[in-house]
Parts: C-alpha cells; sequence; structure tokens
C-alpha cells in the first residue's frame, strides 16, 4: 500500500493493535502521531522504529476521553507533522463485571474512551479537511461485540455497537467532502486485552474451539486492513465493517 506524502494520527498507539498499525502505516509510507496516554519508554521506543524507517513521527500524549485538551492535542500534532489525511480510531478499554454490579464510573469511563473520544476527533479531524477542501479517510477499531454479545461486558458491547453505528452515519454525511468512514472489527487478537484468556488454558481451548482458523488473531492482521482501507485502492470503500476474526463470528457458541 502506497501512502508516501500522507501523514496517520493512530490513537492507542503504545501497545498491541494500535502499534502495529502505527508500524504497518509508517512502512507503507505515511508520517505518524501517536497517541497514548502518556508519554513513556514504550512511545519513544516505537517513535524510535518508525523514524527509523525514515519516516517522521511525533508523540501526542493526551486522554482521549477528555474532549478539550484532545481538541488542544491535534493542534500541536497538526502544527508539528502537517495536515492529518488518516486518523485511526483504536484507542479503546473494557472493564469485566456482571451487569447487576456495572458501576457508573466504569460505565462512564468505557464509553467516553470507546465512543465519545472517537466521536469528537472524528469531528475535529473532518473539520480540518472540509476547511482544507480535501478528502480524508477515518477507520475504527471496533470489535466483533458490535454484533456478538459478550456477557459481563455489557458497556464494552454498547460501545462498539455505537461506534457501528457513528461509522454508518459519518460515512454518509461526510462522503460529500471526501472523507471515507469505516470500521475494522477484530475478534481475538493476541493483545494485552487478552491476557486473561491467554494465560488460561482452559479459556484459550474453549476460544480456540469456537475460530474456523484455530489461532487467535495478531495484531498485524488488523494493521493490514488498516492499511488498506487507507490506501487509494480503498477509495470506493465507506460505512462498512472489515470483520478480522479467523470466522469465530459465524462459529460462534457461549460455553
Amino acid at each position: 500500500m502506497n501512502l508516501h506524502n500522507k501523514t496517520a494520527l493512530v490513537t492507542g498507539a503504545s501497545q498491541g493493535i494500535g502499534k502495529a498499525i502505527a508500524l504497518r502505516l509508517a512502512e507503507s509510507g505515511a508520517d505518524i502521531a501517536l497517541n497514548v496516554r502518556e508519554a513513556d519508554k514504550r512511545s519513544e521506543s516505537l517513535r524510535s522504529e518508525i523514524e527509523a524507517l525514515g519516516r517522521r513521527c511525533a508523540v501526542m500524549p493526551c486522554d482521549v476521553s477528555q474532549i478539550e485538551p484532545l481538541r488542544a492535542a491535534f493542534a500541536r500534532v497538526a502544527d508539528q507533522l502537517g495536515a492529518i489525511d488518516i486518523l485511526v480510531n483504536n484507542a479503546g478499554i473494557e472493564k469485566r463485571a456482571e451487569f447487576l454490579d456495572v458501576t457508573e464510573a466504569d460505565y462512564d469511563a468505557v464509553m467516553n474512551v470507546n465512543l465519545k473520544g472517537a466521536f469528537f476527533l472524528a469531528q475535529v479531524f473532518a473539520a480540518r479537511c472540509k476547511q482544507a477542501g480535501r478528502g480524508g479517510r477515518i477507520i475504527n477499531i471496533s470489535s466483533v461485540h458490535e454484533d456478538l454479545p459478550f456477557p459481563h461486558f455489557s458497556a464494552y458491547c454498547i460501545s462498539k455497537g455505537g461506534m457501528r453505528m457513528m461509522t454508518r452515519n459519518l460515512a454518509i454525511e461526510l462522503a460529500p467532502y471526501g472523507i471515507t468512514v469505516n470500521n475494522i472489527a477484530p475478534g481475538a487478537i493476541e493483545t494485552p486485552i487478552n491476557a486473561r484468556v491467554l494465560s488460561d488454558p482452559a479459556l484459550h481451548d474453549a476460544l480456540l474451539a469456537n475460530i474456523p482458523l484455530k489461532r487467535l488473531g495478531r495484531p498485524g492482521d488488523v494493521a493490514g486492513v488498516t492499511a488498506f482501507l487507507a490506501s487509494a485502492d480503498a477509495d470506493y470503500i465507506t460505512g462498512t465493517t472489515s470483520v478480522v476474526d479467523g470466522g469465530l463470528l459465524w462459529n460462534y457458541a457461549e460455553q
């Protein structure tokens, strides 16, 4: 995928899927803005990797759930790297609890990071694209749980279902400005968010039984689809969800 002369902002970029996406887009030629909650050794190491590929890279420390600081951080990184062409809304959290035990604080935390932050960052991005008279790409990292119920993670599923509808609405509203908006819905991916499953052989084996390809996904599996959607090859794709799950969604049975 040729992304030369493009600049991408990836949220939640310090590890897992976000890190893999940032590296894949850089390998494809894009300069990268790394959104992380706090700048640390991980973000500095990733910046070094990206710069070693010959790409420019800026670290954008910011909590995506805090909207005014988020807008200010976006402006700073755009001043540093120039116009942002590609926005990848990857930042996400989950809180495990039975429905009757979910607290307001945990519900708000999940919704604010997973949905509210993505919504308002897309707004900032789209407004700048419109003002400049240029198109752009918004790529949201959703989840198979935009469709698939996940007991004990109700708020997470609601946030991802909301992201799916947000994607479909924004695709229509932003099409006149040449901005495409798409979701990627990963299944079970080998990332820190799935540490509980990865460390428990019984849970791991039960999950594999539901995946026709008989393996968990890798962050690179998601990154490859992201690079495609960011490229000119995906110019005519908008309002869609690309499922990256090894077949899990259509083969899942609750144990």
